[in-house]
């Protein structure tokens, strides 16, 4: 009998020390946030109010060198969730999904299930035009939430559109609805039919935060996370939140932090010198809101970009700002949740935003290039016991998935292109790379194949970052790094000198003065393709 309950007793302090063994991995909180571009008071930025976000800056490590590999919502989230570069995941658009031409990928929050997490997650992570209707089934251990309606403002339930709360903006979507309905047209299609004619680019109203479905999610996600600080397994949790992406749409209290007078507009709303043509588009996507038509038309077109009347900048760089402040109202409710349910202290928290976002400067809007105000996005990452700092060391969204494994205390699968940053993280002064690498598709007709649905772009940019330059390379011929370079597929390049001109005005590619300078980053382009090359045969023979 003694013998017996000795057992029984040894067996309940294994299974306890299996358990506490579990728990002690920490937490992760996942933030995704869309088309953040680092104008935050983390970045040194002092008139965009982010004292939420920067609350988390101080708690960990601001990367203020951070880059996307393809600055557009699919490919550079694709590219961050699989910590593979664009040309392994093999999606450059908004429609092809990654399990089709990728179906061995294996994203962040997959593995971590085999590493013992339990992995949830809901609003904008994933774009959803990229994944199946589960949101990529295979990567969470319990169904992807959906926006629950009730925690929608009850007396002014579902945004129109998902978007909109106006009074007058919802009549007139429901009324083309109806139309489209009664034309004979399905619900989608209907609902199409009203984003494309109903959609204007600004909203203010005097509303709560769950008015829309970012608030509405937030507050569906702090229960969650009451849920999962219940639980015995270590969890990966992650949140996206869509603002400030377009419509430019937030409560008007964080429109009102923010006078248009004092709103300063992009300096440099030119095309530069020796310019290199397939570097530029035509903000399409702004161009396709249904107040933007009148204000193109009164305003005088430019060949390159799209110009904007002053008004019409000012207001579209005010619900930018409030769209901003909004969001981190919204990140300051999460980590509150956080510090309520005595969660931080074992909680991995990382934030970033899928790329950058053109504000007027180059006559440019949206993101959509290989420039810098496109390429460069926000990355803060804080983890228990590591001590707060900022670090100018070079990052990428690559390095997020082996960064998180090392933190966490998991292996890193071999197959990842991107880098752990922990070593950073310890001491900022600390490089683990040298440049970052991005790239942009140019099909060149049909305004980007409606909307960067194409099937194939035949040209295609790669950009090198580095501490002091730019370096870009154009080719065409539906050129892919993983090919074999043809020096007789290169269209043009561009260099750029940040130290001698921050706002990218001189393309200095043939300058005879940068000669030697094109050449090094040249030969490090052709080094990276050739690395490319190897990497893509490497995955082929793996998946054989």
């Amino acid at each position: 009998m003694k013998k017996r309950i000795l057992f029984c007793l040894f067996i309940v302090f294994i299974q306890s020390h299996l358990v506490a063994q579990t728990k002690a991995k920490p937490n992760i909180l996942f933030i995704a946030v869309d088309d953040l571009k680092p104008i935050l008071g983390a970045y040194g930025n002092k008139f965009i109010k982010t004292p939420n976000i920067d609350r988390l800056a101080k708690m960990g490590t601001t990367f203020l060198n951070n880059y996307c590999q393809q600055a557009v919502c699919g490919p550079t989230r694709a590219s961050l969730l699989t910590g593979m570069r664009p040309d392994l995941t093999k999606i450059w658009d908004l429609k092809t999904q990654i399990r089709d031409v990728s179906p061995d990928i294996v994203t962040l929050p997959q593995y971590l299930i085999t590493q013992g997490y339990s992995t949830q997650g809901i609003g904008k992570v994933f774009d959803p035009r990229n994944v199946d209707n589960n949101t990529d089934k295979v990567s969470w251990s319990t169904p992807y939430y959906k926006t629950d309606k009730k925690y929608y403002v009850p007396e002014l339930g579902e945004p129109a559109e998902g978007r909109y709360q106006l009074k007058e903006t919802k009549l007139a979507a429901e009324k083309v609805i109806n139309e489209a309905l009664a034309k004979g047209m399905t619900k989608a299609e209907a609902n199409a039919e009203a984003t494309a004619k109903v959609r204007p680019t600004t909203e203010g109203i005097d509303v709560p935060d769950n008015a829309y479905t970012d608030g509405a999610n937030i507050l569906q996600a702090n229960e969650i996370l009451a849920q999962l600080s219940k639980k015995n397994e270590p969890f990966f949790f992650a949140v996206g939140i869509a603002k400030p992406h377009l419509p430019f749409v937030a409560p008007k209290k964080y429109w009102d932090l923010y006078k248009r007078e004092d709103i300063v507009l992009a300096p440099f709303q030119e095309i530069n010198k020796n310019p290199i043509d397939v570097a530029y588009h035509n903000a399409g996507e702004l161009r396709a809101y249904t107040d933007m038509p009148e204000v193109i038309a009164t305003t005088p077109q430019k060949e390159f970009g799209l110009s904007v009347s002053i008004d019409k900048q000012k207001e579209l760089l005010h619900g930018y700002y409030a769209a901003i402040s909004y969001t981190d109202a919204l990140v300051g409710k999460l980590l509150n949740t956080l510090d309520s349910l005595g969660l931080t202290k074992n909680t991995i928290i990382v934030l970033w935003g899928d790329h950058g976002w053109h504000l007027g400067d180059h006559n440019l809007w949206c993101k959509h290039s290989n420039f810098e105000q496109a390429t460069r996005a926000p990355l803060l990452i804080s983890a228990p016991g590591y001590a707060s700092n900022k670090t100018k060391s070079f990052s990428e969204h690559v390095d997020i998935f082996p960064t998180l494994c090392d933190l966490a205390g998991v292996a890193i699968p071999s197959q990842l292109q991107g880098k752990s940053l922990k070593k950073v993280m310890e001491n900022p002064l600390v490089k683990v790379k040298e440049y970052s690498i991005s790239q942009y598709p140019r099909s060149g007709v049909d305004e980007e194949n409606d909307r960067l649905g194409y099937a194939e772009a035949n040209v295609m940019g790669y950009s090198i970052r580095n501490s002091q330059y730019r370096y870009t390379i154009w080719m065409k011929n539906s050129f892919r790094s993983t090919k074999p370079f043809k020096a007789e597929s290169v269209i043009g390049d561009e260099l750029y000198d940040y130290n001698a001109d921050p706002l990218e005005k001189v393309n200095v590619a043939k300058d005879a003065k940068y000669a030697a300078v094109t050449k090094k980053i040249k030969a490090e382009m052709l080094a990276y393709f050739a690395t490319q090359v190897v990497t893509q045969v490497a995955a082929k023979e793996k998946t054989k």
